[in-house]
């Protein structure tokens, strides 16, 4: 079998890529790097089962080219991140929306079956614990950047539900709450691998709030093998799943483990809202996801703990560390402690230095 992974050079889409190759498939990737890199797939660029293209989900023959060799795609290609999102919203937009219906049109006329990634971002203000497929969104004003990636992924899903009911596509449609594992960047704002390079290089863990935000975290080994039973389940076609765990903790509880997991010595430095995106900033206190109809599917039960986690991505950045130079512009982190230090600086993106980053960076440390 050959297998498309859209977005394969990102955190998930590698691990992904990983798993589907030591099981004999053909892989193809597709990516702009745009938010991926190639160092991610440093281990299996060699692999011969693998084909690399770098290239955009908005170029339609490419995409046609592609799915015309392929029996199923994994979409997890999607515009992403600070700069991104807060400064190029209407692009950001046209990708998540027409580079997914991009997939779907290529995967009808060549029978793919199509496996859409989204996030626990589509519920917006729902504080509900324990939410489930069928809850209810609550979405915020349309007038604010902020919620435009959560407005994009539900239309997704809406496609994806649509092409299976309308041209028979085989669809299903995945919600990933907090993934997190080695490979994952704090370049974005997300919270735990920002949190442990901070903690290993001894900086204070920057909380943005009050810290009292609640969120569950699910390491990718769990993740991907889900994903993969998910894609051969008949049973799931035409529908969406939520992926994650349903451990509690706060952000400020959080940062405490990631302390004590690390055994630094850092301390917690809060940030106001007013100060880190400006007024009017609107956050979600608490996502939790009840998971039974992937676990009655597919018997879904994440086995590993935050500590599991924690110590991973630590584990990673620290064998990484010499990818801080490339981060901070190469000024020049040569051993593992001062990249270390690099890194927190970076991933801190202080608001004096780097006003979009901060606004962005709390908002991304809270989704998946």
């Amino acid at each position: 079998m050959t297998t498309l992974v859209t977005g394969g050079a990102g955190f998930i889409g590698s691990h992904l890529t990983e798993s589907l190759l030591s099981s004999g498939e053909e892989v193809i990737i597709v990516d702009d790097l745009s938010t991926g890199n190639e160092r991610n797939l440093a281990a299996l660029l060699e692999h011969p089962s693998l084909r690399f293209v770098k290239g955009s989900i908005l170029d339609v023959p490419l995409l046609d080219e592609l799915v015309s060799q392929v029996q199923s795609i994994y979409h997890l290609a999607a515009a992403v991140g600070t700069f991104t999102i807060l400064d190029k919203t209407l692009d950001s937009l046209r990708t998540n929306l027409h580079g997914t219906e991009n997939i779907l049109d290529a995967a009808v006329r060549h029978g793919a079956r199509v496996l859409v990634a989204s996030t626990s971002e589509v519920y917006g203000k729902n504080t509900k614990i324990g939410l489930v497929e069928d809850d209810d969104r609550i979405a915020g004003s349309t007038l604010k950047n902020r919620w435009s990636y959560a407005g994009a992924k539900a239309l997704d899903e809406t496609f994806a539900y649509l092409y299976w009911m309308e041209h028979g596509l085989e669809t299903v449609m995945v919600r990933l709450f907090n993934t997190v594992g080695p490979r994952q960047s704090g370049r974005y704002g997300m919270v735990i691998p920002r949190f442990v390079a901070q903690a290993l290089a001894g900086e204070p863990l920057t909380v943005y709030g009050t810290g009292d935000q609640v969120r569950c975290f699910c390491h990718v080994y769990d993740v991907v093998p889900a994903l993969r039973a998910l894609m051969a389940e008949e049973r799931a076609q035409g529908q969406v799943f939520t992926l994650g765990s349903s451990d509690q903790i706060s952000i400020t509880g959080l940062a405490e483990r990631v302390i004590a997991v690390v055994g630094s010595s850092s301390t917690i430095t809060y940030v106001p809202y007013e100060s880190a995106y400006g007024a009017g900033f609107e956050d979600m206190e608490r996502r939790v996801p009840d998971c039974t109809r992937a676990r009655q599917l597919i018997g879904f039960r994440p086995s590993r703990t935050l500590v599991d986690i924690i110590e991973a991505v630590a584990e990673d950045q620290l064998t990484n560390s010499a990818e801080v130079s490339v981060m901070s512009g190469g000024k020049g982190a040569t051993d593992p402690e001062s990249a270390l230090r690099s890194r927190a600086r970076v991933l801190s993106a202080e608001p004096a230095d780097h006003p979009a980053s901060i606004r962005w960076a709390g908002a991304s440390q809270l989704e998946s």
